[in-house]
C-alpha cells in the first residue's frame, strides 16, 4: 500500500477507534445525570453535572502539559493508555460509589487531554494541506457514529420506563465498558505512513520512527512542546480562535449533558420521557454524521464547484444553533435542567412536542459538526508544524469553557443557558471569520482544501 493509502487508512482507524471509545463515554455522559437521579443507594451522593465539571476542569488544566506526554509516548501509545482510563470511568457506574465516581472523574479529565492532543497530532501527521479538510471530515463523521449506537440501545431499553432499575444500569454499563476497551485496542493498528507492511519487527521500528520525530531527545522535546503550547496560545490567531473554541465548549455541554436531561425531566412527554434521552442523542449523532461527511468527503466539490470555504459553513452552523435554541426555548420548560428525579409538570410557550425536540437535537448536531470540522481544518492548516501543542491549546480552551458550563448548569434556568449560548455563538463566529481571512492570505491561492 502506498504511503498516501496508509495515511488514509490510519485516519479511518483513528476515527473508528474514537467511535468505539466515545460510544461508551458520550452515551455515558448523555444519560449520566438521568441515571444518577435513579440510583437508590445511600452510599452514592454524586452529581452528574459536578462530575462533568471536574472532568473538563482537569481536562483544561492538563492540556498545556499533554504535548510533553505525547512527545514522550508518541500518539499511538498515548491514545491507547487514555482509552483504558476512559473504560475504567465507564465501569465505575456498574457499582457506583461516590468516592470512586469522583476519583474516576479526576483521572479521566487528565486522560481526555492526552487522547485529544494525540488525536490532533496523529491526524496532522497523516494529512497535508491538500487532505487536511477531507481527513478532518472523515474523522469527525466516524467519531459521531458513537452517538448512534449506545443511544439507540438506550432508547429501546428505557422506552416506557419511569425509573431506571439497577439491573438495567449494570447491563448498559458492562456493555459500554467492553466497547470502550475494543476502541483502545484499535489504536494499535495505526501504522507508520512510511512502511507498507506491519510485522512485529516493523511495529518496533514504527515506535522508533515516532521517536525520530523528536530530534532533541525525549526530555528536550517534552520541554519544547510545553513552551510551544504557551507561545501558540498567545498568538493573535489562536486568541481569536479561542473565542470560537470556547463556544464549542459551551454548546458541547448543552447537547451532551443538559438537553437530554431536560427532555427526560419533562413529564408532559409521558412515559417516553426517559427514552427521549437516548433518542435525542441519536438525532444529534445523525446531524453530526451528515455534517462531517458532507463537509469532509465532499469538500473538494464544495470548494471547487460551489466556492464554499470555511466561513459559509461556520455561518450555517450558527444559523442551525440559533434556530434550535429558539425552538428549545419555546418547547422545553425553563426549570427542566435543575428539577429532581420526579421531573417537572410545567410547560414553556408550546405544549412539549417530541417532533420539535428531535428536530432541535438534529440541528444541534449539524451545527456542532460545522464548527468543529472547520476548527480541526484551520488549526491543522495554520499550525501544521506544531500540531500537538496547537491542538492542546484548542482543547484547553474548549474544556475550560465546558467545565464552566457544567458548573452553571446545576443552577441556571434553561432560558439563561440558551442566552449564554446565543451570545457566545455570535462572537465565536465573528472571530473565526477573521482568522479564516488570515488563512486565505497565507495560502496565496494554493490548493489547500477548505472544508
Amino acid at each position: 500500500m502506498s504511503p498516501e493509502g496508509i495515511k488514509l487508512l490510519n485516519v479511518i482507524i483513528l476515527g473508528i477507534g474514537f467511535m468505539f471509545v466515545f460510544t461508551a463515554f458520550q452515551t455515558c455522559g448523555n444519560i449520566e445525570q438521568t441515571v444518577i437521579k435513579s440510583i437508590n443507594s445511600t452510599q452514592f451522593q454524586g452529581s452528574g453535572y459536578t462530575s462533568l465539571a471536574i472532568i473538563y476542569t482537569l481536562f483544561s488544566a492538563s492540556n498545556l502539559l499533554t504535548p510533553s506526554i505525547v512527545a514522550l509516548l508518541g500518539p499511538r501509545l498515548s491514545m491507547f493508555f487514555s482509552g483504558l482510563i476512559y473504560s475504567a470511568y465507564v465501569a465505575v457506574f456498574i457499582e457506583p460509589l461516590t468516592w470512586s465516581f469522583y476519583l474516576a472523574s479526576v483521572i479521566v479529565g487528565i486522560a481526555a487531554a492526552v487522547i485529544w492532543t494525540a488525536q490532533g497530532n496523529c491526524l496532522t501527521i497523516n494529512s497535508d494541506e491538500n487532505t487536511i479538510g477531507r481527513n478532518s471530515g472523515i474523522f469527525w463523521a466516524l467519531l459521531q457514529f458513537s452517538l448512534l449506537f449506545g443511544n439507540l440501545y438506550i432508547y429501546f431499553a428505557w422506552k416506557g420506563e419511569k425509573h431506571i432499575s439497577d439491573h438495567n444500569r449494570r447491563t448498559v454499563y458492562i456493555g459500554l465498558t467492553v466497547i470502550s476497551l475494543v476502541g483502545s485496542v484499535l489504536f494499535f493498528l495505526i501504522r507508520n505512513p512510511g512502511s507498507e507492511v506491519l510485522s512485529t519487527e516493523e511495529a518496533k521500528s514504527d515506535d522508533e520512527s515516532e521517536t525520530a520525530l523528536r530530534p532533541q531527545g525525549q526530555r528536550s522535546q517534552a520541554i519544547d512542546a510545553f513552551k510551544s503550547a504557551i507561545r501558540i496560545f498567545f498568538t493573535k490567531e489562536m486568541l481569536l480562535l479561542s473565542v470560537c473554541t470556547a463556544y464549542t465548549g459551551f454548546e458541547l455541554t448543552f447537547f451532551s449533558g443538559v438537553y437530554g436531561t431536560c427532555l427526560g425531566a419533562t413529564n408532559r412527554f409521558g412515559n417516553e420521557a426517559k427514552s427521549l434521552v437516548g433518542l435525542s442523542g441519536i438525532f444529534v449523532g445523525v446531524g453530526e454524521i451528515i455534517g462531517g461527511s458532507t463537509f469532509g468527503l465532499l469538500n473538494k466539490f464544495l470548494s471547487k464547484y460551489l466556492g464554499i470555504g470555511r466561513n459559509p459553513i461556520v455561518l450555517l452552523g450558527l444559523f442551525c444553533h440559533v434556530i434550535a435554541f429558539y425552538l428549545i426555548f419555546l418547547n422545553v420548560p425553563g426549570d427542566a435542567p435543575i428539577v429532581p428525579d420526579e421531573g417537572t409538570d410545567r410547560v414553556a410557550y408550546l405544549i412539549p412536542s417530541k417532533t420539535i425536540a428531535m428536530a432541535c437535537s438534529f440541528l444541534l448536531g449539524l451545527g456542532d459538526s460545522c464548527f468543529n470540522t472547520q476548527l480541526l481544518s484551520i488549526v491543522g492548516f495554520m499550525y501544521s508544524q506544531e500540531s500537538a501543542p496547537a491542538f492542546a491549546v484548542v482543547k484547553f480552551v474548549q474544556s475550560i469553557s465546558a467545565a464552566i458550563a457544567f458548573g452553571y448548569s446545576n443552577y441556571l434556568l434553561l432560558q439563561w443557558q440558551l442566552l449564554i449560548l446565543g451570545v457566545a455563538g455570535f462572537f465565536g463566529t465573528i472571530s473565526f471569520i477573521l482568522v479564516e481571512r488570515k488563512a486565505e492570505t497565507i495560502s496565496h491561492g494554493s490548493n489547500y482544501d477548505r472544508i
